[in-house]
């Protein structure tokens, strides 16, 4: 399989630069809905059209998919990219944002790159082969549930959902940031040790990159009474083996 960290790892430092520059600086120009996280900078639009040209030169044969403008998913092999994950927060200058890409062949992540452009953290998976930290390997902890941190994402509106959220952090503790390009990047270098997602607020893009770092770190990653993942099931666990046991008891009911 073709490595695409030398080609890609570049682009995506590239328009880090100019993030950066902006981190607590940029504008909203948009809100999606009513939640005060959905929101779009004129930098989200820039950073996914660059991306978008800089891979199409590079992989004419790759379609594109990306949060800001669409594009193709259903080809065997796109690019899905969220140009800012945690727009909020960057607008509000909090560093648990992030750029995020995966490329998707036959219906799963082969290869991805999460990038903090505020700490300069490049966190990059490709199937087989590993995940890595700026180029030193990671791996998830080793943790169980009384020692665990875990993040908990979830409409924690409805009942049963918090009656789940409540019973998990009887037995875990929750950490939170807000952002899953981040929270994915703890999880595979063994900062926190799981991620649970039962009726989320994400999407495809937030979730398709950081599931194959994980995995690639040593973990598993399985959609809630499953054995298999599908990235566009966004109800799945990503843990440590070992806590990975304990966290499915708690959709045994």
């Amino acid at each position: 399989m073709e490595n695409f960290y030398s080609s890609v790892a570049p682009v995506i430092e590239d328009v880090g630069i100019e993030l950066a520059k902006n981190f607590g600086k940029a504008k909203i120009v948009a809100q999606k809905t009513n939640s005060p996280g959905d929101v779009v900078t004129e930098l989200d639009r820039r950073t996914e059209t660059i991306v978008a040209e800089r891979l199409r030169k590079l992989y004419p044969s790759i379609e594109f998919f990306g949060e800001e403008f669409g594009g193709s998913d259903t080809a065997s092999r796109f690019w899905i990219c969220d140009p800012i994950n945690g727009t909020a927060l960057f607008v509000r200058g909090i560093p648990f944002c992030t750029t995020q890409i995966a490329l998707i062949e036959n219906g799963q992540p082969i290869f991805s790159i999460i990038y903090n452009f505020v700490t300069k953290e490049m966190f990059t998976a490709q199937k087989g082969m590993g995940a890595r930290l700026n180029h030193a390997p990671i791996h998830v902890s080793n943790r169980e549930a009384k020692d665990a941190y875990v993040i908990v994402e979830t409409h924690r509106d409805k009942p049963e959902n918090l009656r789940r959220f409540a019973d998990i952090g009887n037995r875990c503790s929750i950490f939170i940031t807000l952002n899953t390009g981040f929270e994915f990047g703890l999880l595979a270098s063994g900062k926190i040790d799981a991620r649970l997602c039962f009726d989320p607020h994400g999407k495809d893009w937030d979730y398709a990159p950081g599931s194959l770092l994980v995995s690639e770190a040593g973990g598993i990653v399985r959609n809630v009474e499953s054995d298999s993942y599908d990235y566009r099931n966004h109800d799945f666990i990503a843990a440590n083996p070992k806590l990975y046991e304990e966290l499915k008891t708690f959709f045994n009911n």
